[in-house]
């Protein structure tokens, strides 16, 4: 008897354990919210824009969100009537991610237009010209030692990245390239401009990052040198799903017009001096 109460209390445990298994599997799957393209965001009357949490897409200045993809944004907001709703993210995968599941409708920051983006995401209208350079110290700031100019220098060095940025498969692309190995170290705290400050400081000696991060920093550290390129320039705009191309269409026509106006080329002078 007592070993016929024990076998059912097994059974109980057993049944309990994966009845909470199967809960837990369901629950960390991704939930994905209804397809939205342009007809469904139109009558929400709101489009969700996930952008980089930095100091040149999105940041916080006292009681005001500043930012030139938030400020892009609400520009286009103006222009297509929708309420536009900016949420903050500095993980590019999680941003993607989001997009995937239906929560953003649009990933609003600077992404390059390769190849390989484009087969798993639409592109909008080209919003910048950029490309990866490497910030290093100024000689007068690093006893004498000029700074590398020679990509194939780089072998056996330490660069510094901001984690999960397309910037990785570039210099591991690079690293094939030269025919050596570069050390890739990425930062999963700090951002490019607290890695730009980390070089002028003499912490570390080498970061990879935008050209238009480099030349903002440049302007308040004397220090570096962002002379030498590790990309060609790219396209960078901002990415939709697949299934949004009515969006797509929308998007680029808003932006084109948005583009030809004086807010626009403030909003350019105003964050990369052009």
């Amino acid at each position: 008897m007592k070993n016929r109460n024990r076998l059912i209390l097994y059974v109980i445990l057993l049944v309990l354990s994966i009845s909470v298994m199967v809960m837990i599997k369901k629950c960390s799957r991704p939930v994905h919210l209804p397809i939205r393209d342009y007809e469904q965001i139109a009558k929400s009357d709101t489009l969700r824009i996930v952008t980089d949490y930095t100091p040149l897409s999105y940041r916080v200045s006292g009681d005001t969100v500043i930012g030139f993809d938030y400020e892009l944004a609400h520009l286009i907001s103006k222009r297509s009537g929708l309420v536009v709703e900016v949420y903050p993210e500095v993980s590019l995968s999680k941003s993607l991610e989001g997009l995937n599941e239906n929560r953003y409708d649009i990933v609003g920051r600077p992404i390059p237009i390769t190849t390989e983006n484009k087969q798993n995401y639409n592109f909008a209208e080209t919003i910048q010209l950029n490309k990866q350079v490497l910030v290093q110290r100024k000689a007068e700031y690093n006893n004498g030692k000029k700074p590398i100019r020679n990509q194939l220098n780089l072998g056996k060095k330490e660069l510094y990245i901001v984690r999960d940025t397309p910037t990785r498969l570039r210099i591991e692309n690079l690293s094939h390239e030269i025919g050596d190995t570069i050390y890739i170290k990425e930062e999963p705290v700090y951002g490019a401009e607290q890695l730009v400050i980390m070089v002028a400081k003499g912490d570390i000696d080498y970061v990879v990052c935008d050209e238009t991060i480099a030349r903002k920093m440049a302007k308040e550290y004397s220090e570096i040198d962002y002379g030498t390129d590790i990309s060609f320039t790219q396209f960078q705009s901002w990415a939709l799903r697949k299934n949004s191309p009515v969006l797509l269409d929308s998007l680029n026509v808003w932006l084109k017009e948005i583009k030809k106006g004086d807010e626009f080329r403030s909003l350019q002078k105003r964050y990369f001096g052009k």
